[in-house]
Formats: C-alpha cells, sequence, structure tokens
C-alpha cells in the first residue's frame, strides 16, 4: 500500500513552515520555527479529511491532557494548541528527534542506556496513570529524545482517562506492544495493559525487535496477534542482558494481568535493582507527589522533612520485595525548578564534611517556600528532583579503617537498622554500592586517598550520610 502524501501546511500566525517532519493515519507533524520566542517546533496538524466532530473531541482531550502532564520531564512539552483559519485543530510542541526508534533495530542499545530510558518512560506513565490517564499505545516510536538525550513519551492521541477505558469504545493499537486482553477487545486498557506494553517496549529496546516478531519467519499481524495470546516469552538473546532483566520482562508480560506487576512503578522499582546489579548509578524516579500540590507556604514553615514516593496501593510483600532488593534509589516530588540546586548544593557541602549552615537550610526553603507561592498562584508545577530524607532514619557514626597490602576496610556500627534496610556506600570519584552489612573493602594502591559516606536508605528513603572517612595510602 502506497504511502500518502503530506497535506498543506497551514498558514499559522507567527510561525514560519520550514518542512515536513512526518505523517500518521491521523496528523502530519511539520517543523516551524516560532518568530516570538525563536525557536523550532514540531507541529502536529489533524487531516482536513479526518477531522469531524469525534476526532475535534480527540484533538481537545489530547491537548488538554498533555497541557496537565507535559511538565513532566519525561513527557513532551506542548507549548500551545489551537485550530488553523482552515478548520484544522493543531497542537505546537517541543522539537524532539525519533532517533531511538531507528536505533533499536539498526544497533544494539547498551543495557545501561535501556535501563535509564526504562526508568524516565515509567515514571512518565506512572505519573499520567496517578493523574487518572491511561497513554494506551507505549512504543518505542513514541519515545523521543530531547536535544540533550532526555528520552520522553510523546502521542496521547488515543489515550483515556482511567473511568473511560471501562466504555466500550473504538480505540487504536500498536498490535507488536499490546496486551493479549487489549487484542481481544476485552478492554480498551488499563494499568494492567500497560504494564505490559512498557515491558514489551523495554524488551524491544533490548532485543532490536518487538517481543513476539521471529526473525525469518512470517511476522504479519494475524502471526503477531496468534503469539501474543499464547504470550509465550521469547530469550532476549543477549549475553550481556542479565537473566533478572528477563525475568522482570517476563512477569510484565505474563498472560494474565493479575500475574503483572501491579503498576508501572513496581516495574521500574525492579529495572532499578538490575541497574544496582550491574554496577550503575540508579537512575532516579521522577514522579509527582500529592501532597506539594496541595502545599501552601504556612505549611512549609511547619515541615521538617520531604517523604518519598510510595506505590500507589502497594501492597506489604511488594513493599518488602522492594526494600530487600534495595531499590531506594533518590525519590522525587513537585515544587519548582530551582530547588535541585540548592538542595544539591547543600548535600554536595555536608559530603564533603563542610559545616551545613543555617543559611544554606533557610535558602533551600526560601526557595520551596517562593516555589509553592507561585503555585498557589495558579502556575503549573512542574516535576523536580528532590531527595527524600527522613530525620527518622538512623544515621551511621564512628567509621573506623583497618588498612592493608592492598586494601582498605571500612567499618562502623549498627546504628539500628530496621529488618529490610541497606546501607549506601558513596565512594569519592564516584562510586557507590548498596549492601547489607556494615563493613566495607576497597582495593588500594600507593598513593591513593580513598573517602566513603555512609547512609541508611529506607523503604525507598535516604537518611542524612554519615561524616566521611577517609585514609591516604602511604606505602
Amino acid at each position: 500500500m502506497a504511502r500518502r502524501l503530506p497535506s498543506q501546511p497551514p498558514i499559522l500566525p507567527g510561525f514560519s513552515h520550514i518542512h515536513v517532519l512526518g505523517s500518521g493515519g491521523f496528523a502530519d507533524v511539520f517543523l516551524y520555527e516560532q518568530n516570538m520566542p525563536r525557536r523550532q517546533v514540531a507541529v502536529k496538524v489533524m487531516l482536513s479529511e479526518v477531522v469531524n466532530d469525534q476526532v475535534r473531541q480527540m484533538f481537545q482531550a489530547e491537548a488538554n491532557l498533555m497541557a496537565q502532564l507535559s511538565t513532566h520531564p519525561s513527557i513532551l512539552t506542548v507549548y500551545q494548541a489551537s485550530v488553523s483559519s482552515d478548520g484544522r485543530p493543531y497542537l505546537v510542541m517541543e522539537l524532539c528527534s525519533s532517533s531511538l526508534s531507528q536505533r533499536y533495530r539498526s544497533e544494539r542499545l547498551p543495557v545501561a542506556d535501556v535501563l535509564r530510558i526504562a526508568v524516565k518512560i515509567g515514571s512518565a506513565v506512572e505519573t499520567a496513570h496517578r493523574m487518572g490517564v491511561l497513554h494506551r499505545d507505549i512504543k518505542p516510536s513514541n519515545i523521543l529524545m530531547t536535544a540533550y538525550g532526555h528520552p520522553v513519551l510523546s502521542d496521547f492521541g488515543i489515550a483515556a482517562t482511567l473511568s473511560e477505558s471501562n466504555e466500550q469504545q473504538a480505540v487504536g493499537m500498536s498490535i507488536p506492544w499490546s496486551a493479549p486482553e487489549v487484542l481481544m477487545d476485552e478492554t480498551a486498557g488499563s494499568i494492567a495493559s500497560e504494564v505490559w506494553a512498557f515491558g514489551a517496549t523495554v524488551y524491544s529496546l533490548l532485543a532490536g525487535r518487538s517481543p513476539f516478531e521471529v526473525p525469518g519467519e512470517s511476522n504479519a499481524s494475524t502471526d503477531l496477534i496468534s503469539r501474543i495470546n499464547r504470550a509465550r516469552f521469547q530469550s532476549i538473546g543477549r549475553a550481556d542482558v542479565p537473566a533478572s532483566i528477563e525475568r522482570v520482562l517476563a512477569k510484565a508480560m505474563a498472560r494474565k494481568p493479575e500475574a503483572r506487576h501491579a503498576s508501572v512503578l513496581d516495574v521500574v522499582r525492579d529495572l532499578q535493582a538490575i541497574e544496582t546489579e550491574l554496577g550503575v548509578h540508579q537512575t532516579p524516579v521522577e514522579v509527582a507527589m500529592d501532597d506539594w500540590a496541595l502545599a501552601t507556604v504556612a505549611d512549609l514553615e511547619d515541615r521538617t522533612r520531604v517523604r518519598g514516593v510510595a506505590g500507589a496501593e502497594e501492597s506489604a510483600s511488594s513493599r518488602r520485595r522492594r526494600r530487600r532488593a534495595s531499590l531506594q534509589g533518590t525519590e522525587y516530588s513537585a515544587v519548582g525548578t530551582l530547588v535541585r540546586d540548592s538542595i544539591g548544593a547543600q548535600k554536595a557541602n555536608s559530603r564533603s564534611g563542610a559545616p551545613r549552615t543555617r543559611g544554606m537550610q533557610l535558602l533551600a526553603w526560601t526557595v520551596v517556600a517562593c516555589a509553592v507561592l507561585v503555585l498557589a498562584l495558579g502556575a503549573t508545577a512542574t516535576v523536580v528532583l528532590i531527595r527524600a530524607n527522613s530525620d527518622d532514619i538512623p544515621v551511621v557514626s564512628d567509621i573506623s579503617a583497618d588498612i592493608s597490602a592492598s586494601s582498605v576496610e571500612f567499618v562502623w556500627n549498627d546504628p539500628g537498622l530496621a529488618e529490610e534496610d541497606a546501607y549506601q556506600i558513596d565512594i569519592n570519584g564516584g562510586g557507590q554500592s548498596v549492601q547489607a552489612q556494615s563493613a566495607f573493602v576497597v582495593n588500594t594502591e600507593p598513593g591513593d586517598y580513598v573517602c566513603i559516606t555512609v547512609r541508611v536508605t529506607r523503604a525507598g528513603q535516604l537518611g542524612e550520610p554519615s561524616n566521611p572517612k577517609c585514609v591516604e595510602i602511604t606505602e
């Protein structure tokens, strides 16, 4: 079947057309230059032949959803929505690259890169779910890359609210990444089907193909549907992909919805655990906290800590599993972008041994208070990075060091860990480890200067760091 030619780009006040970027079933996407402020943007324009009342409703729903969600750092930003002079609705969006959807089929993506992308996109999907929105078309081609290499989720064109998803309605789908119950018209979408699609997308980025494609065999739609309905998990077939990843993805794509992870956040936490297993830094979860959206300046004056993000309706067994896996990565809340630098500087000084002054604390909380005041005046909240912390988490002290010929062993007393707590050890030079033991060994050579700080992780939160313990290896 021949591909159709793109439609004529509309004349948009304040924008100059450059060229076409791509075409889809309902819309074309064009590159425009915005005159003020001057920047290049992507403009998604509905096709005139498909514009009817239903499509207008879909467009309006997508515009409203994107406006609500696109403040998330891993969701495509929408700048404007309107209707052109010839009657076609359009969206003005951040200009991003679709290179990822081409790369994963043409080259082998590093496992660490895929895990980073998965945690960020999973955070975006979880945020949408917490706002009551299903994406319903999670797949590699809907993951775009910003100019700074940050993955963002796009195309909420067939999204629906959780309540709407229970209604019988016509819905588009991308077969290779759709759950069996969606293909069988048993549901138009659910949290469980989003878990499946998310798992299938991560699988695709690792395997270079969708989960039920069979190289060298027929992969027509009917073949894929038949294989998906049987849901027999195929190995990714890469020696550098650990078995733990395949176990996580096999669970996410279980045939029965009730056998899958309870939420996308649960999948994300399992993937964070694998990052720790592989010795790479955990990619932080970016999920907005409801209590900050409702906060006032007066509330902040009484706050002494920022609580971490807990999974929606998370079971006790899930929490225990998460803690055992030490998925303590950095948690986040929604307030304002300046907080990140203030808190980061405060933490950096704490790690380096510099005293944390009242002025620094006041600066951090003043920035938070100003951001919340902006929210109170009606501005849109931005999901930003605030390290979760708790005054209830014990603090490690009195670290000792035992130097041997080729290593140094750091030892400390148990400050009062609960059964499922763990230690996070940060090493000068950027290394990090998570463990349950109260001792840590670093291999050394003469002339090395080794420093560590230790903090306790509890239920996804990080406690205060210990004072640095430093050792200089002289022989």
